[in-house]
């Protein structure tokens, strides 16, 4: 019997692809289906296409290889972030709101603009606050639920058991 080491990638955390990642991934799948010489159909079935977009990249692997589908640097100006600030903006946002002297713990663009300010001395648009949160970090929005922390959900069914049938009835 042979001992195996413990794996040293226990405490390691993987990160969620961005979209042009994602987009990435699936035109490189959508190369392997094409060197086995899938039809076009099959092969949107796969990577969850539309079929024209799948015809589009393969008259592009036909005459570029899978290099042809690889993802091209963004062209224009570059980010005001670079990826050390960006993961420094990340590490400040998972700390949530209230440990930056927020009363709730609930982020919003211009309190994120804060926060990048505070750690980069950046200042950014909503606009570019807004895609750095979903293109650089991966978020999503999220709404928060409109209830009452308050909330006791067996005084609510005891008021409505009791006191909403007499108000209903009219006593």
């Amino acid at each position: 019997m042979s001992s195996k080491p413990q794996d040293a990638v226990a405490d390691v955390c993987v990160l969620p692809l961005t979209r042009p990642q994602l987009a990435e991934a699936r035109r490189m799948r959508a190369a392997e289906l094409f060197e086995q010489r899938r039809p076009s159909s099959e092969v949107a079935w796969a990577v969850g296409m539309h079929p024209e977009s799948v015809r589009r990249w393969k008259r592009l692997w036909e005459q570029g290889g899978v290099q042809a589908l690889r993802r091209r640097p963004a062209t224009g100006r570059p980010p005001k972030l670079d990826d050390a600030q960006v993961e420094a903006v990340r590490t400040a946002l998972e700390q949530g709101a209230q440990a930056h002297g927020f009363e709730a713990d609930l982020w919003t663009l211009e309190r994120v603009g804060v926060v990048v300010e505070r750690v980069t001395g950046v200042t950014l648009a909503r606009a570019s606050v807004w895609r750095l949160l979903t293109g650089r970090l991966g978020w999503s929005l999220q709404r928060p639920r409109r209830q009452a922390v308050e909330r006791n959900e067996s005084e609510i069914a005891r008021w409505v058991a009791h006191e909403w049938t007499h108000i209903k009835r009219g006593r």
